[in-house]
């Protein structure tokens, strides 16, 4: 097959797109061939640009963060039993305990935080939007994710209901201890960690 010259031209084009389908493969001869009549250059209804346009906006927005307004703690109960991690913190302004939810890490600190099954937000803190909460977190609920010596994120978050979008996490870290709660303690976390 020969290689067509650059410039062909818009004849060349046209006929391309006016020339009927055939099951014969196109070389340059036989578009060189191609049946050009006025009336095929003339009437299509290909076009390169359209009149109607749309316009839009969008925009993100942030959920703020809840914060920590004191030292967490873990209270280890008599041979470890009855354990528990208290939290202190604030939801932010125009948010309450309605719109939060308690997650932990799944697999140690660092690890992926999810929704912590079985645990009822709302049963487990006192207080309120304005002075802040109290939550306490039971470490039976964490099961196998409190191993010895292992320390374990608790984080809370704030969960818009329009949107479903959580925010960064107020988060504390903490560890029960080797045997009976012995040595568990607690830390609080930066913000967003």
């Amino acid at each position: 097959m020969r290689k067509l010259p650059a410039l062909l031209g818009s004849a060349l084009s046209l006929a391309l797109v006016a020339a009927p389908l055939t099951a014969s493969p196109l070389t340059a001869a036989s578009l060189s061939r191609a049946p050009l009549s006025r009336a095929a250059l003339s009437v299509t209804e290909a076009a390169w640009q359209k009149s109607e346009y749309g316009t839009g906006a969008f925009g993100t927005i942030t959920i703020p963060a809840p914060t920590l307004n004191g030292q967490c703690t873990y209270n280890s109960g008599p041979l470890g039993l009855n354990s528990y991690v208290r939290i202190f913190w604030l939801p932010p302004s125009g948010y309450t305990l309605a719109q939060a939810e308690m997650q932990a890490s799944t697999s140690g600190l660092g690890s992926a935080l999810a929704p912590l099954t079985g645990y009822n937000l709302a049963a487990n803190t006192t207080g309120n939007a304005t002075s802040g909460y109290v939550t306490d977190v039971q470490t039976n609920l964490l099961g196998g994710l409190f191993g010895l010596g292992t320390e374990l994120q608790l984080a809370i978050v704030i969960k818009d209901p329009a949107t479903g979008w959580s925010s960064k996490s107020a988060s504390v870290a903490s560890n029960a201890g080797l045997i009976a709660g012995l040595g568990g303690n607690c830390r609080n976390l930066p913000a967003g960690t």
